[in-house]
């Protein structure tokens, strides 16, 4: 089993920064692909990066791109979200998600076998 636990959410101002960090335990996530999705207030639950299991492959929904970075430090058995130039369409609950490696970018929730409990970013204009 992995256990994920999300922090470093917070209120910022749109155009502001912020850092979302997923720590890991039970496990090692080296052999894991991890992802984070995002899911605001009377929405469904959306893709938003992925990162693989080797880093050599990163992936991001068109909304973000240019503005966000995901990252891992696998010594750490952490993952990161650098989230640059924020909107206020921004605003949701971040959710880390890890999956054993396999071919392919997950794109989809179902995809994904733990989570985290999420962290709350709140963008304000």
């Amino acid at each position: 089993q992995v256990q994920l636990v999300e922090s470093g959410g917070g209120l910022v101002q749109a155009g502001g920064s912020l850092r979302l960090s997923c720590a890991a335990s039970g496990r090692t996530i080296n052999n894991y692909d991890m992802a984070w999705f995002r899911q605001a207030p009377g929405k469904e639950r959306e893709f938003v990066t992925a990162i693989n299991w080797r880093s050599s492959s990163t992936t991001y929904t068109d909304s973000v791109k240019g503005r966000f970075t995901i990252s891992r430090d696998n010594a750490k058995n952490t993952v990161y979200l650098q989230m640059n130039s924020l909107k206020p369409e921004d605003t949701a609950i971040y959710y880390c998600a890890a999956r054993r490696y396999r071919m392919g970018v997950g794109l989809g929730r179902t995809e994904y076998n733990y989570w985290g409990q999420g962290t709350q970013v709140t963008v304000s204009s």
